[in-house]
């Protein structure tokens, strides 16, 4: 019987919804094997702390806008130290504080990272893990893949021997011209619908379900992360 896939780019330290789709879906798989893109969630995330939300970012090199996602290299390691303490310091009152610190101390405080895309894999599946999704999660660079963009992408769903590929909806803007594919290869395309998404308390004034996936694991009881990451629809 196939199975429902889900192909996404790797991201730093993700939202929610990522691990939504993560969560939804039956065989996961990174796809970096791709074009890396300037000013996206490759090397950046947003955090929520007293005066909202604001940015941390990996510094990647300039060229990396000229090849793959997984070939894009980190320039320095001063930035690891200072995101850790960021987070440290953000969350300092947080419900989860000391759990979750102990999960990225090793990450942040004892490697030394070059490569953007095996860090915010390895963030993602540690993080997935902690949460308690169990999706198999699977990596492009380890199949055959095609040139064109459409083909690639269906050819993969059909390496990981899927039925249904659920997609982000972002993602419609370039496939809706293009469906037709997916159902000439007996693939369904399913579209997720992010939210709405359950509120929890922060020790905070303020609150916004757009930031990283830290903010629900710092603040809920782990037993009720996949409430939290589970649109109430």
């Amino acid at each position: 019987m196939g199975k429902r896939v889900v192909i996404l780019q790797s991201n730093y330290i993700p939202w929610k919804g990522y691990f939504e789709l993560i969560h939804r879906a039956d065989v996961f798989c990174f796809y970096d094997e791709v074009q890396y893109t300037k000013n996206d969630w490759r090397n950046r995330n947003k955090i929520l702390g007293p005066n909202g939300l604001f940015w941390i970012t990996v510094p990647v090199e300039k060229e990396a806008v000229k090849g793959k996602i997984s070939e894009a290299k980190v320039t320095n390691y001063d930035w690891q130290e200072k995101h850790f303490r960021t987070i440290e310091q953000t969350y300092s009152k947080a419900l989860n504080r000391n759990a979750i610190l102990e999960l990225l101390e090793p990450i942040y405080l004892s490697e030394r990272w070059d490569n953007i895309s095996k860090l915010n894999q390895l963030l993602i599946e540690k993080l997935a893990k902690h949460i308690g999704i169990n999706t198999i999660i699977k990596n492009s660079a380890d199949y055959q893949l095609k040139d064109e963009r459409l083909a690639k992408l269906v050819d993969l769903i059909k390496q990981l021997d899927g039925s249904e590929y659920l997609s982000g909806p972002n993602a419609k803007n370039y496939l809706s011209e293009n469906e037709s594919i997916f159902s000439d290869n007996d693939i369904q395309l399913t579209y997720m619908n992010y939210g709405p998404y359950l509120e929890y308390e922060n020790k905070r004034k303020t609150f916004d379900h757009q930031t990283s996936i830290l903010d629900v694991l710092m603040n809920v009881p782990k037993e009720e992360y996949l409430n939290y990451i589970t649109s109430q629809t």
